[in-house]
């Protein structure tokens, strides 16, 4: 493995010329094309054989779409005699799916692992999965990152005094509590339910905050947002309860439908997200403040290639 060669699909290709630049090599060539039925046209144009290949693909919407792509691009790579090849995802897609809790459903988060670990990836490099066990999905090595390190920097460059972080469900409850640790800030618990009468995914409804957030400012940490619901309800019952000042981050930004609108109606300030999807009108909007997670990406792809411990980019 003479040689490290970086390849993006279409999902989000500015965050693969952005690791490139910090690893000091070029985005590998390739055909990223379309059939005029839709099929992706995929060829690559660069010789691979023998080479360390990662393949920067988030599967972000659209979901399907950019599953297909990964699929293809694996594929590509194993008949063209790479040596190992890496998929890069820094979001997984239906990675909601990590669990049978109703009756006649799809476990989608392990189908999603069988298909990529049998189109021929060797290894997967993902962020903050939305459930650690899908790790264990995987036949194959995975490399579990957090961009809690490019978040926690940022908020403690901001110096927030009397800050309390909050989890918006007990789930996030050790995701919000390693924050508040790295902070030094106060730790708090935000109860809800979701009203399972509605078809579809249901609205969640707050219940009760846990913890003491009168006239304080206010840090709700989550893994994602998506269609905002139930980061805005909880961001209401929090000022309800008195909070003085109110920001979240959410390490995927995925925003769909009028999130972006919920958000804005609501008592956040700001909402910090990270480049692992691309979020361009989030990104233009003073509401949000966007950091890359591009070096601590390029620095897992460096530690995997060169065989090094990649554990030294946890915190």
């Amino acid at each position: 493995m003479n040689s490290l060669q970086v390849f993006s699909g279409n999902a989000n290709r500015p965050l693969a010329e952005e690791i490139c630049q910090y690893l000091g090599v070029p985005l590998g060539r390739a055909n990223t094309t379309r059939f005029p039925d839709g099929e992706f046209n995929f060829q690559i144009l660069e010789n691979v054989r023998g080479s360390d290949v990662f393949i920067v693909q988030p599967t972000c919407p659209p979901v399907d779409t950019n599953i297909m792509e990964l699929l293809l691009m694996i594929d590509a790579f194993r008949r063209s005699s790479a040596d190992r090849i890496t998929a890069v995802i820094p979001y997984y897609g239906y990675g909601r799916g990590d669990k049978k809790d109703k009756p006649r459903i799809a476990i989608s988060a392990k189908l999603v692992a069988n298909l990529i670990t049998h189109a021929g990836a060797d290894r997967v490099l993902a962020v903050d999965l939305h459930a650690a066990q899908i790790q264990g999905f995987f036949d194959i090595p995975v490399d579990h990152l957090f961009a809690s390190p490019v978040i926690i920097e940022y908020f403690l460059e901001q110096q927030i005094e009397n800050l309390v972080v909050v989890a918006p469900d007990p789930g996030g409850a050790e995701r919000a509590r390693a924050y508040a640790k790295r902070l030094n800030a106060d730790f708090g618990i935000v109860d809800k339910r979701r009203d399972k009468s509605r078809p579809g995914h249901a609205e969640a409804e707050v219940m009760n905050v846990i913890g003491k957030v009168e006239g304080r400012n206010v840090l709700i940490v989550d893994d994602m947002a998506d269609t905002a619901g139930t980061l805005t309800k909880v961001a209401e019952a929090l000022k309800k309860e008195g909070a003085k000042s109110i920001v979240a981050s959410c390490v995927h930004a995925v925003l769909s439908g009028n999130a972006m609108e919920r958000i804005a109606n609501s008592p956040l300030e700001k909402v910090v997200i990270t480049n692992t999807v691309p979020a361009e009108k989030a990104r233009a909007s003073a509401q949000y403040e966007c950091l890359s997670v591009a070096p601590l990406l390029a620095e897992a792809i460096k530690s995997i290639h060169d065989e090094t411990s990649v554990s030294r980019l946890f915190i």
